[in-house]
């Protein structure tokens, strides 16, 4: 092993060019955004679930309502509280979470997603 200094050499200069991204960037992750309810959601005060499944699990309980609805013609989602409700992104979830830009762009620009709502539904116009 003649060239082992050279050797120990690239292996310290690669792990540290791996590792730079990490340090450089340690302590520095943005803070979560906060929601912001309109008024008729803020008066309601309980979501379609709870507000620690919608967080996690909202997209998929859209796409099995979007599945539902447009394969099998089940209009109507029965939340664990035993209330009714309409499965529709528009007149269900929007109508409370109306503020798109604060409420549903903050949080998914925070976590990196493009959601395909938008594909099939009108982008809801926002009251200023």
């Amino acid at each position: 092993m003649y060239d082992g200094g050279k050797i120990i050499t690239g292996l310290v200069i690669g792990v540290g060019l791996l590792l730079f991204p990490v340090f450089y960037n340690a302590g520095k992750a943005a803070k979560a955004p906060e929601r912001v309810l309109t008024e008729k959601a803020k008066a309601a005060q309980k979501c379609v679930e709870p507000i620690s499944f919608m967080k996690t699990e909202h997209m998929k309980m859209l796409d099995e309502w979007r599945q539902q609805v447009v394969r099998d013609d089940v209009r109507y989602y029965k939340s664990t509280s035993g209330k009714e409700y309409y499965k529709g992104l528009q007149t269900t979830c929007l109508d409370c979470h109306s503020n798109k830009s604060k409420f549903c762009d903050q949080c998914h620009d925070y976590v990196g997603v493009d959601p395909y709502c938008w594909d099939c539904h009108i982008e809801p116009k926002e009251n200023q």
